[in-house]
C-alpha cells in the first residue's frame, strides 16, 4: 500500500471531520470552502480518489460525497487526531462529581455515569481486579465466641466481608493476636502473594486455638480468590438510540452485545494494558458490534492499573474529544483511589 503523503492526509483529516460533525457524506466542493486546504477542488477531487481506491473512504450513494472506512478512521485516530484536553471548568466539574463518592461502588457508579454524560456514548467501568489489587488492612470482629467477621479492606477502596464460624470461642486477646500478625504480614502485599506469607501462622498459635485460626485463614484465602472478581457496571445505552441510522439494519445485534459481561470485559482489553486502546469496526471481535468503536484506558492508584474503564459508540465518533474525556476520567478516578 502506498504512503499517504501529508495532503492527502489533510483531506482525510477534512472529511473525518466533517462527517462526525454533519454526518452527510462529504464532496469535494464542501472540503475547499470549509477547510484551507491550500489547492484547488480539482486537486481534492483527484486526493480523494486515490484515498477511495485506497479503501480510506468509499461513496455510499450514487451522485453523493464520501465518508470514512473503518480503515480511514484508524488512520485518523493513529496518525491524525490529537486529544482533545478537558476545559478547566470540565476538569473542575469532573473532580468535584467523583470526590463526593463514600465507598468504591459510590466511585464506579459515579464514574460510568459521569463518562455517559461527557461523552453521550455507552459507558462501561470494570470495578478494580482483586488479583491486581494489595492488601490495605485486615479487619476482625467479634459477633459472638465463636462468630468472627473478617473485613477485608483493599489498597483501591474495595471492602470484602464475611463471617466466619469457628470451632470454638475465640477470645479477645487471641483475635488481637491474630489481627496483627495478619496485617504485619500481609498489608501492603498482592492478593495472589498473601496465602503463602501467613499460611504458617497456625503453628505460632496454641495448639486450642490453632483450629479457630485456620478456619478464620480459610476465610480469608476465599476472599483473596474472589469467585466473581470480574464486575462490569454500565451507563448510557439509552445514548444509542441517537445514533440509529449509523448501524446497519437494526441497533439490536449492538444491544444484545452490551448484555454480555464475558464481551464486555473483552473489549476492555487485559487490565494489564493500561494505555489507550482504541477498536475499530470490525476490529472488534464480537460480530454484533463490527458497526462500533470502543474507547477504554487503564486507571489505578499509583502507576499499576487495576482495571479498565471506556465507551462504546458508532464508528462515526468524535475519536479526539472521546479519548480525552475517557482519559481526563481515568486520570481522576486513579487519584480518588490513591487518596483514599
Amino acid at each position: 500500500m502506498r504512503q499517504l503523503d501529508d495532503r492527502k492526509l489533510s483531506v482525510l483529516r477534512a472529511i473525518v471531520q466533517d462527517y462526525v460533525g454533519t454526518e452527510e457524506p462529504v464532496g469535494s466542493k464542501a472540503l475547499v470552502e470549509r477547510h484551507n486546504l491550500g489547492v484547488s477542488p480539482a486537486t481534492v477531487r483527484n486526493d480523494m480518489a486515490t484515498l477511495e481506491e485506497d479503501g480510506y473512504i468509499h461513496q455510499p450513494h450514487t451522485s453523493a460525497g464520501r465518508i470514512p472506512t473503518d480503515k480511514g478512521y484508524r488512520l485518523f485516530v493513529d496518525r491524525l487526531a490529537e486529544v482533545k484536553p478537558m476545559s478547566a471548568p470540565e476538569r473542575r466539574a469532573i473532580r468535584h462529581f467523583l470526590d463526593g463518592a463514600v465507598d468504591l461502588d459510590d466511585v464506579v457508579a459515579r464514574t460510568v455515569r459521569l463518562l455517559a454524560q461527557l461523552t453521550r456514548q455507552v459507558a462501561v467501568v470494570q470495578y478494580p481486579s482483586l488479583t491486581r489489587s494489595t492488601v490495605r488492612h485486615v479487619e476482625l470482629l467479634a459477633l459472638a465466641p465463636s462468630k468472627i467477621m473478617l473485613v477485608l479492606i483493599t489498597n483501591t477502596g474495595r471492602v470484602e466481608q464475611r463471617i466466619v464460624d469457628t470451632p470454638g470461642p475465640v477470645g479477645e486477646t487471641t483475635l488481637a493476636d491474630l489481627r496483627a500478625r495478619l496485617n504485619a504480614r500481609a498489608g501492603g502485599r498482592f492478593f495472589p502473594d498473601v496465602p503463602a506469607l501467613v499460611e504458617d501462622l497456625p503453628s505460632s498459635f496454641e495448639p486450642a486455638e490453632r483450629p479457630n485460626v485456620t478456619t478464620v485463614l480459610s476465610t480469608l484465602f476465599e476472599s483473596l480468590v474472589e469467585q466473581n472478581e470480574e464486575r462490569i457496571m454500565l451507563a448510557g445505552t439509552a445514548n444509542l438510540t441517537r445514533f440509529g441510522h449509523d448501524f446497519p439494519l437494526t441497533i439490536q445485534p449492538v444491544l444484545e452485545a452490551l448484555e454480555e459481561q464475558v464481551v464486555l470485559l473483552r473489549l476492555l482489553g487485559e487490565t494489564a494494558d493500561s494505555g489507550m486502546t482504541v477498536r475499530i469496526g470490525r476490529e472488534n471481535e464480537y460480530e454484533g458490534l463490527n458497526s462500533t468503536s470502543v474507547v477504554s484506558v487503564g486507571y489505578g492508584s499509583g502507576d499499576e492499573s487495576v482495571a479498565k474503564l471506556g465507551v462504546i459508540g458508532p464508528t462515526r465518533m468524535d475519536y479526539p474529544g472521546t479519548m480525552g474525556a475517557v482519559r481526563a476520567v481515568a486520570r481522576y478516578v486513579g487519584q480518588i483511589l490513591a487518596e483514599s
